[in-house]
């Protein structure tokens, strides 16, 4: 029986797809250095003690309720300090939107912006901006971004476009490739987006938007630093949506607490949107966070150990993959700023295998890294790209340190088997 059309026409997850192989390997015993899940393995990368304990709390104090629609005061005050605190981002608490993790806020934002058949413009790779435009029936202009650049978006990428799309997403720190936007570029796009909307304004025209999702801010390493368009353009409070959160920041990914920030009419909007889905975090969760984002020294105490655990095994990764470009292999990565990703590349298309089989596509690369050097990760065409990009995303979030030696051993040695 046939279903929508619209359900019918959904993509499945590429990354579900290569799990399926990974675990069919597992049942044969096989052991398989799994790096393609954007999550921690919660026995190396717990939560805070201290969240887990508010949580706990908040649950014995028979917080579980319905929440507030837009979230609980309490936690959108605390979010609103937050901000100011550490970005120097002054939101209102009713400037504020609480919700079941960033997902439904994403989707409300496509959701509240955009009307039929509207475009939306977003770079590739990208998370999830293919999945989101399809289920809100819009066009897309689909920018694919260069390694030079480090997979970001440039100026003079969007400028052509500007006149005819009704929504920008961007991310920075960027999932999949832990990379993140330079001062001067997203400084000069987002002064294109202002003068776009006082062209539009002027033709009385819908403005142009952007979603700006941050959720990995917290998470930059070395001299990086994180920038958003408001801070660098004041102008563009009218026209940013921000996504954020605890999930990465934290290791809370099945907490689920995550807000958005931005205009209020737009936030009310969303807030309208979500009621009827009840995409609500829940209420205890709620309680918990705002309590434990009081504790200053317990979350600079945390978010110190997680990015020291996860830089350290970021660089790791990055000196192992140098040491193969050195001795002549096929590979090469971008160096880590942020989030929990590394950007690599094989290029292996045209590799003969030991057995005298041809590599004649990434998927077939994709699955003798897996099948070879029981190395999974994934390819960038999962994230919107060409089939052709021999680009991945390695994510470090369940690696253990001491793996970390083996996985290049029985790497050299699959590169080893390639033949021209």
């Amino acid at each position: 029986m046939k279903t929508s059309k619209l359900a019918e026409g959904l993509k499945g997850s590429e990354i579900i797809k290569i799990a399926g192989e990974v675990n069919a390997l597992k049942a044969q015993g096989e052991v398989i250095y799994n790096q393609t899940i954007g999550d921690f393995d919660s026995s190396i990368f717990p939560i805070p003690q201290e969240l887990k304990q508010e949580i706990v709390s908040a649950y014995h104090d028979n917080q579980t309720n319905y929440p507030q629609a837009n979230g609980m005061q309490v936690l959108r005050e605390t979010v609103s300090s937050y901000l100011s605190a550490n970005l120097g981002l002054d939101y209102a608490s009713d400037e504020i939107l609480i919700s079941g993790g960033a997902r439904p806020l994403i989707y409300a934002t496509y959701q509240t912006i955009l009307d039929l058949d509207d475009t939306v413009l977003y770079p590739v790779p990208s998370w999830n901006n293919d999945a989101y435009t399809y289920l809100s029936r819009n066009k897309a202009v689909i920018i694919e971004t260069k390694p030079e650049n480090k997979f970001m978006p440039t100026a003079l990428d969007i400028k052509p476009h500007l006149q005819h799309v009704n929504l920008i997403a961007l991310c920075s720190p960027l999932n999949p490739t832990g990379t993140t936007f330079k001062k001067e570029v997203l400084l000069e796009i987002s002064q294109l987006i202002v003068d776009e909307n006082k062209r539009r304004k002027s033709h009385n025209l819908k403005p142009l938007y952007v979603l700006y999702d941050q959720i990995y801010w917290q998470l930059t390493y070395g001299e990086t630093v994180h920038y958003n368009p408001v801070e660098l353009v004041p102008e563009m409070r009218d026209y940013t949506i921000f996504i954020d959160g605890i999930s990465k920041a934290f290791a809370a990914t099945g907490v689920r607490v995550g807000w958005a920030f931005g205009p209020v009419h737009v936030i009310n909007k969303m807030k309208a949107m979500l009621s009827h889905i009840g995409a609500w975090a829940p209420k205890a969760e709620q309680i918990a966070t705002a309590s434990y984002l009081q504790q200053t020294s317990s979350v600079l105490n945390y978010l110190q150990h997680i990015k020291e655990e996860l830089n350290y095994r970021l660089i790791e990764f990055y000196k192992g993959f140098n040491t193969l470009k050195e001795k002549g292999f096929s590979v090469q990565a971008i160096e880590p700023e942020a989030a929990l990703y590394l950007t690599v590349q094989f290029d292996l298309i045209g590799k003969r295998t030991a057995s005298g089989e041809v590599l004649n596509s990434i998927q077939e690369v994709t699955s003798y890294l897996i099948n070879e050097a029981k190395l999974a990760i994934v390819p960038f065409y999962a994230f919107g790209t060409s089939t052709g990009s021999n680009w991945f995303r390695l994510s470090v979030g369940t690696a253990k340190k001491d793996d970390i030696a083996t996985i290049f051993e029985l790497l050299e040695t699959a590169l080893e088997k390639l033949n021209e």
